[in-house]
């Protein structure tokens, strides 16, 4: 994809002869699969991320001089060549893509996607239902210019309905779908969740629903508009806890790092820190039992059924949290190390990368960046066998591949390309 001119610039650069080297490969699943990337902050970059791992070509395009808004949500900030510098934030979700810096408000930038759109398989957006059938490049029009684009749209509250208008951000749509009131304390506030869980959620809903319809249009040649809302997902994902209310009225409440069915099954305090323990069967309380020296526990009559613990809580957490408390959580870990029943310490972030099984699993991986250097990144969570899933490219710098993309995509000549920088329209 790249011209004759640009190799040879860009050999120059060790930087970018290691990027040549990085393009998709005939194990990547979604090899010569190209998503037109409109989506801004995280649900949806993250969900254009996951793909790109897979080999997809991700053109990301953003506004001229600001660009997505998490590129200034920081500190911290890594500073790089020419005064450049990259939130930490952004560099999260955004490898494997390309940056092109278009105009969206002007006829000739929304000519430029609807270009870029009949020569993609998947577009990713996620404005406010309406604003982009404005500009043309809703799905009604796109559709028409390309029947095969699958139109992913990502909304707070889905594309019609008394809401449809408002704007969505996680905690609103955590708050609204009942996860904000279920977590905290027992006997303390609503709380949001310490990552924004509802935008990764949907992202991975959105994730999931494109490759569903890529297999459908294998067999149809028709594309298809996906709606994915914040909402919805978060409804969605109360799982048990909604059931409890549609089937038995139950109304749930918070249990901090308890469980409501299920005890024990929550954080203790050790010596040092804190760890958690979950005991699913009367098997894996005993075994638990056994371990802190406390056997007798099990043929206590309070404690005999996960019923009668549920029942007699805070007698029996009461009990186990004083045994935890005389060792710290490295102690305990030894001790368990077998059980049967699940259990780990809380970490800190430092405490997560230096764990044994997360090193294993390879979840800290760095790669090049053309400005800042060697960054690192959270490796891909999901392996296979027969596939690659991989970090190829680093996160962009800001419009890094617009004249690139329209040279190579578009064919556009230079000097349109310097004609549209002129005019604001590209950058």
């Amino acid at each position: 994809m790249f011209s004759a001119t640009i190799k040879s610039t860009l050999s120059k650069n060790k930087i970018w002869k290691k990027l040549l080297s990085t393009e998709a490969t005939n194990k990547s699943p979604l090899q010569g699969i190209r998503i037109l990337d409109l989506s801004r902050v995280l649900a949806g970059p993250f969900a254009t991320m996951i793909l790109g791992d897979l080999g997809a070509e991700v053109i990301k395009i953003e506004r001229p001089i600001v660009g997505d808004d998490t590129r200034s949500w920081g500190p911290p900030f890594l500073e790089g060549d020419d005064n450049r510098r990259e939130s930490t934030y952004f560099l999260s979700i955004n490898r494997n893509k390309k940056s092109v810096c278009v105009d969206m408000s002007k006829p000739e930038g929304q000519k430029i996607i609807q270009d870029l759109a009949k020569e993609s398989d998947i577009l990713v957006e996620n404005f406010v239902p309406g604003v982009l059938d404005r500009k043309n490049i809703g799905y009604s029009h796109l559709k028409t210019i390309n029947p095969g684009l699958i139109y992913c749209s990502i909304t707070g509250f889905g594309p019609d309905g008394p809401y449809s208008k408002r704007g969505g951000y996680d905690v609103i749509a955590a708050s609204m779908g009942g996860l904000t009131h279920v977590t905290g304390e027992q006997n303390g506030g609503p709380m949001k969740v310490g990552v924004a869980m509802t935008d990764l959620a949907t992202a991975l809903y959105a994730h999931g629903a494109i490759l569903a319809a890529l297999y459908q249009r294998d067999r149809t040649g028709l594309g298809q508009k996906i709606d994915c809302n914040l909402l919805s997902t978060q409804v969605s994902a109360m799982v048990n806890l909604a059931s409890n209310y549609l089937n038995a009225g139950i109304i749930p409440g918070r249990w901090g790092t308890g469980h409501a069915s299920i005890v024990p099954y929550q954080t203790f305090p050790t010596r040092d820190g804190h760890i958690t323990i979950g005991c699913g069967n009367n098997s894996q309380f005993r075994e638990l039992c056994e371990k802190l020296e406390l056997s007798e526990l099990p043929e206590n009559q309070n404690f005999k059924s996960n019923e009668d613990r549920v029942k007699n809580r805070e007698l029996l957490v009461g009990i186990i949290s004083s045994k935890l408390y005389e060792k710290k959580n490295d102690e305990w870990c030894q001790i368990f190390q077998g059980s049967s029943f699940p259990y780990g310490p809380v970490n800190n972030m430092k405490q997560v990368f230096e764990d044994g099984q997360v090193k294993h699993n390879r979840m800290a991986q760095s790669i090049q960046h053309s400005s800042l250097g060697q960054i690192s990144q959270v490796g891909p969570a999901v392996k296979y066998s027969e596939a690659d899933n991989q970090i190829r490219t680093p996160p962009p710098t800001l419009g890094e591949h617009t004249d690139l993309v329209l040279k190579d995509i578009l064919h556009m000549t230079p000097q349109q390309i310097q004609k549209y920088r002129k005019l604001g329209i590209v950058a």
